[in-house]
């Protein structure tokens, strides 16, 4: 772990400029969603939990859902200086971590992640440049502000940057 890293916890979100890192920590069925302003330097990163705020009774978390943490993601990347325009995305996670011999679609949870990212993502006019999603296995990412580079570590799968 870098000593300077801004740690998104679960259900979180942050936002940096360069030279700042943004990391978050075991990704399963959630996603990590990295936005990235190459112009200004300007990086945030989301670990959503859930793809969907409507289809919960207690969503005041904004952050946990896909659709509401990417409305927020977006917008303190632009109060701190980012332009919409610029930005493009990286996402990681979206595992399916437990076997399930159910073709209940609620049960591929990392699966509708990946779906309600990337959906919101084209809504919000943003380019999916790079992803790491589905699998069996877990992720821990880092966002450099200063290279819009995702790093991607796993245990027994190796590391990659995106």
């Amino acid at each position: 772990m870098i000593n300077n890293a801004i740690i998104v916890g679960m259900a979180d979100l942050n936002v940096t400029k360069a030279p700042g890192i943004l990391t978050t920590l075991g990704l399963g069925s959630c996603v990590g969603i990295a936005i990235y302003d190459p112009t200004t330097k300007i990086a945030g990163l989301a670990h959503i939990m859930l793809p969907d705020s409507t289809q919960i009774q207690n969503n005041s978390n904004i952050a946990k859902f896909a659709d509401t943490a990417m409305v927020k993601l977006i917008n303190d990347m632009v109060m701190l200086g980012a332009k919409k325009l610029n930005m493009k995305a990286k996402i990681a996670g979206g595992a399916q971590m437990f076997a399930f011999d159910s073709t209940n679609s609620s049960m591929r949870i990392g699966e509708r992640n990946v779906e309600a990212v990337t959906r919101n993502l084209q809504m919000h006019k943003i380019p999916l440049i790079a992803k790491e999603v589905g699998e069996n296995f877990g992720r821990t990412v880092e966002l450099y502000a200063d290279t819009g580079n995702f790093l991607i570590k796993t245990i027994g799968h190796g590391n990659r940057t995106i």
